[in-house]
């Protein structure tokens, strides 16, 4: 008797879209009807699964959690795991294996900011929507399917970061307080800001704000600063006649051959021949 029905397509993808894209491997529908371990490693590919119904427990990690309807798990399969439904309440599940050269490094990132691998989203519609649009392009094979498949990737593991990131407990205040000084920057960008002002402005230490920054928004405070500061130049030199020093003056940079420096690092090219070619 089978132990489950499942709807999967298991696909095959180009030499430029294992050169170029995030891609799918399987993708599919689970219906447990007993118990069932499905176990395996070693293998260069990351699960993405939600519970649409019922409960089970996976294991990674030499740790075991139990899981049930609307929980998500986002796995690197080069590494064990197992997952079994439960006998009592057999689960529906909807899954997809992909990979893609950038696979590994958006993982790492994820799990650098504390996300955890395992996650409950206030909205499961979003992520089945996803899994949905995945099996349909590969059921029906659009031309340009796989680059389709990228894009519905890229959504998922954005919104698998957005889920994941911590909203509860200590944390909590955390992130209010990162959002303020973000805001805060965007805001004064062009005034002398530096991380003990931050600290004192905002009542955090400087350590403490810098790691969280960093966690949260992906960069430091000072590249963060710089960005803000380059992206108002950018828009000074296409939208206005100001002289490079007022330009300098007006993105928080004090003195314009550090600004010259500043932006030739980061566009590849000075202020002036930016604004020639823009």
């Amino acid at each position: 008797m089978a132990k489950s029905t499942s709807n999967r397509i298991i696909a095959t993808p180009s030499s430029y879209a294992r050169e170029h894209y995030l891609y799918v491997q399987e993708v599919g529908t689970l219906q447990s009807l007993e118990p069932h371990i499905s176990s395996r490693q070693n293998l260069n590919s990351f699960l993405f699964f939600i519970v649409l119904k019922g409960s089970g427990c996976v294991s990674y990690h030499d740790l075991s959690f139990n899981i049930t309807a609307g929980d998500c798990v986002w796995l690197d399969c080069t590494k064990p795991y197992s997952h079994e439904s439960s006998a009592s309440d057999p689960w529906s599940l909807m899954w997809v294996h992909f990979y893609g050269k950038e696979a590994p490094c958006f993982y790492g990132n994820f799990l650098k900011q504390s996300c955890p691998f395992l996650f409950r989203p206030q909205n499961t519609i979003a992520f089945t929507d996803i899994l949905h649009h995945l099996y349909q392009i590969h059921s029906s094979k659009p031309s340009l399917m796989e680059l389709y498949a990228n894009r519905y990737l890229t959504d998922l593991i954005t919104l698998c970061f957005s889920a994941g990131l911590p909203e509860s407990g200590e944390s909590s205040s955390i992130p209010e307080k990162l959002k303020q000084v973000h805001d805060y920057l965007e805001e004064s960008f062009a005034e002398k800001i530096n991380l003990e002002e931050l600290s004192s402005r905002f009542f955090i230490s400087k350590f403490h704000l810098s790691r969280e920054y960093k966690k949260i928004y992906g960069t430091t405070i000072g590249n963060d600063l710089a960005s803000k500061r380059i992206s108002h130049a950018k828009s000074m030199l296409r939208f206005s006649s100001a002289s490079i020093e007022s330009i300098a003056l007006n993105c928080g940079f004090q003195d314009a051959g550090y600004f010259i420096k500043v932006f030739k690092n980061a566009e590849g090219m000075t202020p002036l021949e930016y604004r020639k070619k823009w």
